[in-house]
C-alpha cells in the first residue's frame, strides 16, 4: 500500500508539471495546433476548464489576461495534492 501511495503522489506531481507546461505553451503561437499542444490540451482542459468557467479573463490594454490557470495551479498544489496526501496517510494509519 505504501508503494501505491508513493506512485499516486508521483503521478499527481507529474500532472502539476503537465499543467504548468500547458500554461507556458499557451504563450507560444500556433503550439496548440501541434500534436503536443493537442495532447496537453486534452489532458489539462478538464481541470483548467473548471476554473475558466468561474474566473473571467481581465482586460489589460488591448488584450485579456486569464488568471484562472494561476489559481488552478495553486489549488492543485495546495489543496488537491495535500488532500490526497492526507487521505493516503489516513488510509495507511499514519495520520
Amino acid at each position: 500500500m505504501v508503494v501505491a501511495a508513493y506512485y499516486i503522489m508521483k503521478v499527481m506531481d507529474i500532472y502539476y508539471y503537465v499543467l504548468f507546461a500547458s500554461i507556458i505553451l499557451t504563450w507560444i503561437p500556433d503550439i496548440q495546433r501541434t500534436i503536443v499542444g493537442r495532447i496537453l490540451y486534452r489532458i489539462t482542459e478538464p481541470y483548467l476548464g473548471i476554473f475558466r468557467r468561474f474566473i473571467p479573463a481581465v482586460r489589460l490594454g488591448g488584450g485579456y489576461m486569464d488568471f484562472s490557470p494561476i489559481v488552478a495551479l495553486f489549488v492543485w498544489r495546495v489543496f488537491v495534492e495535500n488532500g490526497v496526501r492526507w487521505l493516503l496517510l489516513k488510509a495507511l494509519g499514519l495520520a
